[in-house]
Order: C-alpha cells, then structure tokens, then sequence
C-alpha cells in the first residue's frame, strides 16, 4: 500500500540541510523538521527527537532521517510490535553519500530509496532478499492487485528463496519483467484470480481489482460483501463503490466505502462501465478483464477545506491545515497567503486573486469542488475572524445549485493575528474582549464609531484588525479619541506587526503615546482594559497580562 501522507524530512544538525533541499525538490509536499537551536532555515522545529519521530511513525507519516540509521532503529524500537503496518522509514547520509531503507516494505520504502537515491545519484542500499533476487516485491502487488494472504505470502517467498521454483496462472503482466524461477512443472504457483477462495500452503493468491459495486441509494458494507460472496467474488477484487451524483453526500455510503477499503465515485453515464456480472438486490456487480483504476470511473465527492494558516511560522499552523494544502488540487486566495502556504507539488494548481474578490473566490472554489477536485481556500490567521470561511458559507447560503450542495465542506481552525499578538506580549486578552475591524469596506463607519464606544464603556480589551490603511489615514485616530473618554491615558497598548513572520516587531505602548503614525495595515492593535498591567521582562521588553479577576 502506497503511503499517503506527505513525508517528513527529519534533521538533527544543519549539515545535512542542502541534501534536505534535494529531497525536498523530489517530493515538494514534504517538511524539513530541524532541531531547536541547531537546525536554521527549516520549514519547522521540533524541541525533542524521540517524541517527535514516534508521533510521526504512529501518524502513518513517511520518514527520512539524516542521520545514522541505529538511531531510527532505536528510537522507533518501542513501536515494531507489528510487521506490515508501518509507514516508511529510510536513513539518509547527511552528505547524501547513503539511502538505506528501514521500515515499510509493504508502504513502498525500496521505490522510495530508489527515487531518492537517483536524485542524489548514488546506490540505494535495497536489503530485502525477495526484491534483490527477484527483482520485484511479490508481498506488495502494483495498484489494481491484492495480496490475499501476507503471512501464507511471506511462507511462499521464503520458499521461492530457498530454491523452490514457481509457475504463473492468470494474467499478470507485472510479472512478465520479474526474475522468477519459473517451470511449467512446478509444485508453487502464483495464482491470479478475482474468485474468492482460501490460498492453498503451496499457493500465492493475488486478486486483480476487477469489479465494481454499482448502486443506487445507501447501502452497508456488508451487503456490499454478501453479493461479492454470493457471486464468488473476492473482497479484494472489489476496485470501488459507484452510486449516482444525487448520492454524493449521503453519509452511509461514504461509510460502507471506509468499510469496504475501496474509493466511492459517483457517475451520470453508465455507458463507459464494464458488463453486468450479476445483480443482488439493489447491487450490480460489475467485472472487467484487467484490473479497473477508480481514478478514470466518474468522479468523487468534491471537497472544499477553509484554512486559516496561523500568524505565518510554520510550527504555528495546525497539522489538519497542512494535510488538507499537502492532499489539495486546487488553492485559492489572496496572493501573498497562497504563497506562504508552500511548499506546493508541480501538479498543484494556484488560484491568486485580490484580496478585495472574496464572494468571487468562493464561488470559483464550489464551482472547482462540484467537479470532483480537493479544493483549499486559504486565509492568514483563523479564516473565521474577518477571513474567508464567512464569504464561503454565504456564497452556499445563497446558491441553489445542487451540486453545491453536495461537496463535503469543512472549516479548520487557525491561530488568528489577535492570539497571536497576545501570545507574543504575554496575555493581554486573558480575561474579556473584543475582536473589531476598523475597516468600513463592508459596514458602514457609523456603526464602527458606535461598537468602539460600547466596547470601550464595557471595559473590554479589543483587538483592532485593519486598523489603517492609504485610503482610510484618519480612522484609527478617531477611533483612539472614542475610546479614550472611557479609558484613561496610561492605558496599555500593543502594537503586533507581522507577528509570527521573520520581520514581527512587538511594541509595548500606553493610549496617550500612541499614534497613528505607528500603525500600518499589517499591524494588530490591542488596547487593555482597565486592569491589563505591565511589567518589566528582565529582558529589555515588557510583559503584558489582563488578570482573570475582577474588582
């Protein structure tokens, strides 16, 4: 099985950083993880090794470690309780001189040393007795084949490799290239069949994925497996699950196909699909000659994921966002934020737009969704708070194209600019508070004035977005003298500009010495409450905090 998660290069030191980038290039949606304070210019840092490769390995996440191969072995040790469910694990000389697969024979560990060790242009250190003898994994059959029995196929292979010689049944033409030890009188025999039946002891059974489930409403996995059952046909030889569009969102079907270990596509012309095998109730059993790619039969549910990308660090964004921008066909959003949510796969395609086209982005993104496409759009910070995750659900609110309706779609949390800030200047917004743009792009500055003077009565520390920009020069200045007939002069101030991106600047203030001057579109605003204190970090700078309690 092909691992599906996009890999993690693992660095302890910085030497090994330019081979890191080589690798990088090979698989675009991987990460550089670089050890605190040892490791400059990775996509993010980790503080403790062990931990850290161990949360990988029981993520399922491919691994490359620069780095000696004992200290994989030793570190993953606790967790080799069971052979072939294991992602991939490859050593990698720091100098590139060295690509030692470890772990995954069955995930595609060798075809990974091979591709990367032909991009640093060395030999791979292939180990596995069966693929150097062979020159093919027979334990794990190319897409569209299943292994019926991997522990009656790990006795098989043994005994191939110890002289016993084997003949081919069935059509197989991945094996054509292998170096078998074929004779046509041979007791061993690789069987190639959809039938469903028990691999004999001197027997390797390999179903090719032929047949497809074809239905017309819900239906349970186990349905699914009575008709293979009572057709003869293999659970292995089951390449997908098909339903009509009018199905796409239905919950159950989705689950039957999770059960069933096969894709659901969904299709409107039944004219392409292979003959009618047999019909079991409800469920047409479909079979083609040679194995079916699910790939080229319809289409599947479209996804639409709203990300918000955090403040900008890459340790800040949340591993779901950067799973659904690794799985994505398509990113949309406003140029400089589709930028920063690299790095991107060749066949990754950007949609970049201005930052003032929101209703216009969400609308493309349905549109790219309802087509079958995994489709991102992206915002800084939380794409909840004056981001995009509003202008998508309005745009669906107001649609009454059904096929809209049907995409799968999901919002991911992100850190916002104002728990950012916050962060930053230690806890400024720890007891109530206000989020409030400045901008009157969308409201009107009437209504702005009036939520400052209510926010600033309440006693509320408020986190200023947008709080000045070329075109609106005066407004934070108004703003600061609304707030300032309830608030008193020495009241704490923050100014959080780029927070979280390598320029941040933090800057400590009281109401009365800020001016707007200091303050630009980038810049997050936080002004305390009564009660926000600061004091003196020992370190040149101040920390900020508003008490829980309250007087």
């Amino acid at each position: 099985m092909e691992p599906h998660n996009a890999p993690a290069i693992v660095l302890l030191g910085n030497t090994g950083l330019p081979v890191a980038k080589r690798i990088q290039a090979l698989y675009p949606q991987a990460r550089i993880l670089g050890l605190e304070q040892r490791v400059e210019g990775a996509d993010a840092q980790y503080a403790e090794f062990g931990e850290t490769l161990r949360e990988l390995y029981r993520n399922d996440t491919p691994i490359i470690g620069l780095c000696a191969a004992g200290i994989l072995i030793r570190t993953l040790a606790p967790l080799l309780a069971s052979k072939g469910a294991e992602p991939p694990v490859l050593a990698v000389a720091e100098d590139g001189s060295a690509v030692v697969p470890l772990l995954g024979g069955f995930g595609g560990v060798n075809r990974m040393a091979r591709e990367i060790a032909c991009a640093l242009e060395v030999a791979p250190a292939i180990t596995t007795s069966g693929e150097l003898r062979f020159g093919t994994c027979l334990l794990a059959p190319p897409a569209g084949y299943a292994l019926a029995d991997i522990e009656q196929g790990k006795r098989f292979v043994s005994d191939l490799l110890g002289g016993e010689t084997v003949r081919v049944e069935g059509t197989a033409p991945w094996l054509d290239a292998a170096r078998l030890p074929l004779a046509d009188e041979a007791q061993r025999v690789i069987h190639i069949t959809a039938k469903d039946r028990l691999a004999q002891r001197d027997e390797l059974l390999i179903h090719p994925q032929v047949a497809i489930a074809r239905v017309d409403g819900p239906v349970s996995a186990e349905a699914v497996r009575q008709a293979l059952a009572d057709t003869g046909l293999a659970p292995l030889s089951l390449a997908c699950l098909l339903a009509g569009r009018e199905c796409m969102a239905d919950s159950q079907l989705h689950a039957a196909a999770r059960a069933l270990g096969v894709p659901l596509r969904f299709i409107t012309d039944d004219s392409t699909l292979p003959p009618l095998h047999q019909q079991i109730g409800d469920i047409c059993l479909l079979v083609a000659q040679q194995p079916l790619d699910p790939a080229h039969i319809g289409q599947p549910r479209g996804r639409l994921t709203v990300v918000g990308l955090g403040p900008g660090a890459a340790e800040f964004m949340v591993p779901a966002t950067r799973q659904a921008l690794d799985e994505a066909e398509d990113l949309l959003g406003y140029e400089t934020y589709v930028r920063m949510a690299g790095p991107f796969r060749p066949e990754q395609v950007l949609h970049c737009t201005d930052n003032r086209e929101e209703m216009q982005r969400a609308r493309h993104a349905f549109e790219l969704a309802a087509s079958g496409r995994r489709v991102v759009v992206v915002s800084s910070g939380d794409p909840g708070v004056f981001a995009m995750a509003a202008a998508v659900l309005e745009a669906l609110h107001e649609s009454d194209d059904p096929d809209w309706q049907r995409v799968e779609l999901q919002v991911f949390p992100g850190v916002s600019a104002a728990l950012a800030t916050a962060a930053k200047a230690g806890a400024p917004l720890g007891h109530d508070f206000c989020l409030l743009s400045l901008s009157d792009n969308l409201k009107p500055w009437e209504v702005i004035e009036q939520r400052l003077d209510h926010t600033a009565a309440a006693d509320l520390a408020m986190a200023l977005y947008n709080p000045i920009s070329k075109a609106r020069p005066w407004q934070l200045g108004r703003a600061l003298e609304i707030v300032a007939r309830h608030r008193r002069p020495e009241t704490v101030v923050v100014l959080g500009r780029d927070i979280g991106r390598p320029a941040e600047a933090l800057t400590v203030t009281s109401l009365s010495e800020l001016r707007p001057e200091q303050v630009d579109m980038r810049t997050l605003v936080i002004i305390g409450s009564s009660l926000t204190q600061r004091f003196s970090n020992g370190n040149g700078s101040e920390w900020v905090y508003t008490p829980r309690w309250y007087r």
